[in-house]
This record gives structure tokens, sequence and C-alpha cells, in this order.
């Protein structure tokens, strides 16, 4: 079944809507800059890229510290600024409701963080902290002797969608199906909410592939800069 999508343009600048609507209370401000805390994500955003905002960006962002910006453009930085990397990626976004599986899946929580760690350090499927899992719901699947086969989770909140993150499956378990599974009932849990699940991955990256399969379909173009102060 197809479905309206919310109002796209909120995705132009994905963390700047999320810190001001669904993770509002999560951020921390000065003036036209926001941030997530440092051991919850890097990601930190601006009203506009420009001098006035990065001012007010390094009252909470020190020195010795990066944090991420999600652009629809590149981003000219001030002298007192410095990119350390920036790269495209996908943004893709979900049109297509689908049936959850009936699979035994856990949820996760506090408890579980060490083994999560331990799971995207292995993987890699994009940045993943202590406080990483109160961003959103994340869920799991265990193998027979209890070891975390494979997750994923909802990170940002823009206003009207909920981004899916940190989906990966330990090398041990993969082909049995597990991150599909684990995307189409949180794809599920987010439409149920009036919400239009979205994601963000690597232009190289073969799992945009089992996206496509699931109803994401590429929305635009996002670039990731890595910043932080001279």
């Amino acid at each position: 079944m197809a479905l309206v999508v919310s109002d796209p343009s909120e995705l132009d600048h994905p963390i700047w809507s999320a810190l001001t609507s669904g993770h509002a209370s999560m951020a921390l401000v000065h003036g036209r800059a926001r941030r997530y805390p440092p051991s919850v994500s890097a990601f930190a955003a601006m009203e506009a890229p420009d001098p006035e905002a990065f001012d007010d960006l390094s009252h909470i962002v020190p020195r010795g510290e990066r944090v991420a910006l999600f652009t629809s453009e590149p981003v000219a930085t001030p002298d007192t600024w410095q990119i350390d990397n920036e790269f495209w990626l996908h943004q893709m976004v979900c049109s297509v409701v689908s049936e959850a599986p009936s699979l035994a899946v856990r949820e996760l929580d506090r408890n579980d963080v060490p083994e999560m760690l331990a799971l995207t350090a292995a993987t890699r499927p994009g940045p993943f902290l202590e406080d990483t899992i109160l961003m959103g719901r994340y869920i799991g699947i265990r193998a027979d002797a209890g070891r975390l086969a494979a997750m994923a989770g909802q990170r940002l909140h823009p206003s009207g969608f909920t981004e899916l993150s940190a989906v990966c499956t330990d090398p041990a378990f993969r082909g049995r199906g597990y991150a599909a599974a684990l995307i189409t009932i949180l794809t599920a849990d987010i439409w149920s909410q009036g919400r239009t699940p979205m994601l963000h991955v690597m232009t190289d990256n073969i799992a945009k592939r089992l996206y496509e399969r699931l109803g994401f379909s590429l929305r635009r173009m996002i670039r990731f800069s890595l910043v932080g102060q001279r």
C-alpha cells in the first residue's frame, strides 16, 4: 500500500529539524546553534551555516571536539573553523508500508548497551555512542546462545519523520534476513505513529539494495561535514 509522506522540506536540514521538534528537549542550545549531548551523538546543526551561527556553535562545541553536520549543500566554514572530513550521503524515504514479520525480537535497553557498542564497532553501520539509545526505539535479535546477532533503531526525529539507523548484523549471522525483518518492524512502528520512515546511507553502501526492496527511494543527496574549531 502506497502512502503519502510527510512534508519533505523538513529533511533538507534533518538534524536542525530534529533538534527543534522531536528531540528539542535534548538539545544544547546557544543562539542559532543546537547540538546533542556529546554522549548521545556528535550531531549538531545551525539555523543557517553563516559566520554568526558558527560563532553560536563555538559556545557549545569546545576546541578539540568535532561535530557532524547534515546540510543540503557543502558548508563554507569561517576562518576559526575547519572541515576535517566531508562526503555525500543518500537520503532515502519510505513510501510503502509492509506487514511486519512474526519474528521474536527483543527491545534493547541500557542493559544491552555494551553488546550494542561491540556490535556497532565490529560492523560500523555509523556512530553509536553510550547514550545513543536515548534517541529512540532500538530492537535486536539474539542467537540461540543469547548473543546479540542483529540490531536496528530509530535515531533522528525531524518533524513528521523518523530515521532508521544502526542497522547491522554480526557477520556470523548474515544471510538470514535479520536486517530486513528489523527494518520492516521499525518502519511499521513509525507508520503507526503517523510519521514517515527515512534514513541516510553512504553512496557506495550495498545496503541500498535492501532499502530499495523494502520501499525506500532516494530523495536527495545530503552533505556530511565533520567540523571543529581551529
